[in-house]
């Protein structure tokens, strides 16, 4: 079985938010593919829900922890057969990239993730956040946790359409060849 999880942090004053950008695009690719309504799993403290894609079955997962303890639902999982989908700040929003085997970049819940599977070599789709004018550092907690405005939504709603292409590549074929098409 392949396992997507969707960074974020949970509750409804976070919907829509930057940070859960990856949250976002996890919900568009369940609701594409028609995957049953999400229910809470104690095991892996997050929404769950399982659905197959061809005969190839995907559990998804979106943790209910916050963001820096976002490995909390990895735990047991095998990194191999996951993705990750997170918020990346350093690409431009309406942008992503599939990687593998990259360290955190100083994204907290990736190296929550990173240390619940003892290893940084699984796949991570990267979605683009950064707005024209990059935020100063001591304005990015409270950038990371705005909400998205009209427009931005727009132009994510046309992202998660390719994110969810491409993760429907790597799961039916290889995460490599996703990778080739999509980068």
């Amino acid at each position: 079985m392949k396992t997507i999880i969707g960074l974020g942090n949970p509750g409804k004053e976070y919907e829509k938010t930057r940070h859960n950008a990856g949250r976002m695009a996890v919900e568009a690719f369940a609701k594409k593919h028609e995957f049953p309504e999400w229910e809470f799993s104690k095991k892996y403290q997050s929404f769950v829900s399982v659905g197959k894609i061809r005969k190839e079955k995907i559990l998804l997962l979106l943790p209910e922890t916050f963001m820096n303890h976002s490995g909390k639902a990895a735990k047991g999982l095998d990194a191999k057969n996951s993705i990750v989908v997170h918020d990346d700040i350093d690409l431009t929003l309406g942008a992503f990239k599939i990687s593998f085997g990259r360290g955190s970049g100083g994204h907290k819940g990736v190296s929550s993730i990173i240390r619940a599977f003892k290893t940084k070599d699984f796949s991570r789709i990267r979605i683009g956040i950064l707005p024209p004018k990059k935020p100063d550092h001591k304005k990015m907690p409270n950038f990371l946790t705005s909400k998205f405005r009209t427009p931005e939504l727009q132009t994510l709603s046309r992202l998660f359409k390719k994110t969810s292409e491409a993760l429907e590549t790597a799961i039916l074929e290889t995460p490599q060849k996703a990778m080739n098409l999509y980068n």
